[in-house]
């Protein structure tokens, strides 16, 4: 079995490392927050009352995922948000949470904002697909 690398000193190739995983601590003692992941669809009428664009309530036909993160006695300047294209990496002094994103997302565009009411991290972000049958 050889591994075909530039420097054969290597025990792995880069593309064998999953994304993310260079932020995996699992001695860091923060604990993680609570989270919910909500998947947003855009629909019009000819999608809600005649379904000629052939969308589904299944999360194959959603264009946003849309995640909370409860973070409570947390200011917004103490949060630190890496957004990748299949990871969200979030850090607070209290709290750490690395999420491997369900779908890959366009980490380019998205949005976040805080709740302060709430204390909650509201981020939105686009999901990157390729088109197929029903997208």
């Amino acid at each position: 079995f050889r591994v075909k690398s530039e420097n054969k000193k290597t025990i792995w190739n880069t593309e064998e490392v999953p994304e993310g995983s260079e932020f995996d601590d699992t001695w860091d003692p923060r604990e993680k927050p609570e989270y919910e992941i909500f998947f947003k669809q855009h629909v019009g009428t000819e999608d809600v009352f005649f379904g000629m664009t052939g969308k589904d309530p299944s999360t194959a036909c959603c264009e946003d995922i849309v995640i909370k993160i409860k973070l409570p006695e947390t200011k917004y300047s103490d949060i630190m948000l890496d957004i990748q294209d299949k990871v969200l990496d979030l850090r607070t002094p209290k709290k750490k949470l690395l999420l491997h994103l369900p779908y890959p997302v366009n980490s380019k565009e998205g949005r976040a904002r805080f709740l302060s009411d709430e204390e909650t991290l509201e981020v939105t972000l686009r999901v990157s697909r390729k088109f197929d049958f029903i997208n």
